[in-house]
């Protein structure tokens, strides 16, 4: 059976058996230092994606965009959506979608509010982007990542029940469990090995931002 470690962001020195583990983590109150917890907010992303040139190119050419079970294609559309049901107010559908924020004058300026959390190895090797993630309720169905190196993805507003199972082959010794995760903590999951689904409770509004290392 696998325990979820749970560690506070002091004990630097403990951490570093685990920076390289398969075992799911949690990183209590990591990134409560961030402005992201602070200022990050549907609003903000919404205006620099309409006010920058050439804001949805990037997705055009290749950066993914992640619609899971909404009914919205494209990361314009989500941001021409009403107001009432941006905001999820009663009556409204829910919604949830990703996408990798790739363009070079977006992703300067959004860096600006976080950085990789501190108590990754220093030496490790990371991707030149990063995957923000939000909305309302439905998260991601259960599934495998096809990537190249782990994965920590920080908590930056509302929280978020992860339900993980392992490989069939693992079936026979491991089982499958869940945790909830709240604004300022990290996970670390090797997401290419846990099948991993996510769901938002209490009507709340979730945003993450993601990224490998390795």
């Amino acid at each position: 059976m696998h325990q979820i470690y749970i560690m506070c962001i002091n004990l630097l020195n403990a951490f570093q058996h685990y920076f390289y583990s398969s075992k799911p983590i949690i990183v209590k109150n990591a990134i409560n230092y961030w402005r992201a917890t602070k200022e990050f907010s549907f609003e903000l992303f919404k205006r620099l994606y309409q006010h920058t040139d050439g804001s949805y190119d990037s997705l055009e050419d290749g950066c993914q965009f992640l619609n899971f079970k909404t009914d919205l294609f494209t990361l314009k559309e989500v941001f021409d959506m009403p107001e009432a049901r941006a905001r999820y107010e009663p009556g409204q559908d829910p919604w949830y979608v990703g996408w990798g924020n790739c363009h070079p004058d977006i992703l300067a300026k959004v860096r600006q509010y976080y950085d990789i959390p501190n108590f990754l190895p220093e030496d490790a090797e990371f991707p030149a982007t990063e995957n923000i993630f939000f909305g309302y309720e439905i998260g991601a169905v259960m599934h495998l990542d096809y990537i190249s190196r782990l994965m920590w993805q920080g908590q930056v507003k509302g929280s978020k029940i992860w339900s993980v199972a392992p490989v069939p082959e693992c079936d026979h010794i491991c089982n499958k469990f869940q945790f909830h995760v709240q604004a300022g903590d990290v996970v670390l999951l090797d997401t290419r090995i846990w099948y991993h689904a996510t769901t938002i409770p209490n009507r709340e509004f979730s945003l993450t931002v993601q990224s490998e290392y390795g």
